[in-house]
């Protein structure tokens, strides 16, 4: 693929649940992972299709590519079995290294984003709050929203100066 025809990476896309344009031209979609469709117990079906197959902790692709990076990354399910809705839509972090794993993930997001380029970052503190997640992460975010039943789902702006 000719990463030079991209302009924004969706760095953990899993079923491209938010955008509009599942398939917009203008962007990679990665995930580390695939899935077929997969019919869920509450009727839905869930397919990841990413462009590429890539871990978003390390990315092989070259520095100062993408003008916008939307990072949703997976999170630490407490509740759910190994084939949960939850966790076949959105993935999993390790419950031991999620520290790691999101500090290696910014740093990653941030090398491949162009200067004055800009993130979006989205997290939901069912689990973990997140002040605990920006903490990752040298870059202080420029402005966010609270959304979702009980304003637990966060949007967060970042620039690469």
């Amino acid at each position: 693929m000719r990463y030079n025809e991209k302009k924004i990476l969706d760095a953990c896309c899993g079923s491209r649940m938010f955008w509009f344009d599942k398939k917009h031209p203008s962007t990679l979609y990665i995930d580390n992972r695939t899935m077929p469709p997969t019919k869920q117990t509450n009727g839905a079906t869930i397919t990841v299709a990413p462009d590429e197959v890539m871990d978003f902790r390390k990315l092989n692709l070259p520095d100062d590519t993408f003008s916008l990076v939307v990072f949703d990354p997976p999170h630490i399910l407490k509740r759910g079995g190994k084939r949960s809705y939850m966790k076949e839509k959105y993935g999993e972090l390790d419950r031991a290294n999620w520290k790691e794993d999101l500090t290696a993930g910014f740093a990653e997001l941030f090398r491949v984003l162009k200067p004055d380029g800009v993130l979006i970052f989205k997290w939901n503190e069912i689990d973990i709050p997140v002040r605990e997640v920006l903490a990752l992460t040298p870059v202080r975010p420029l402005f966010g929203h609270r959304s979702g039943k009980a304003s637990k789902t966060h949007w967060i702006a970042f620039i690469k100066l």
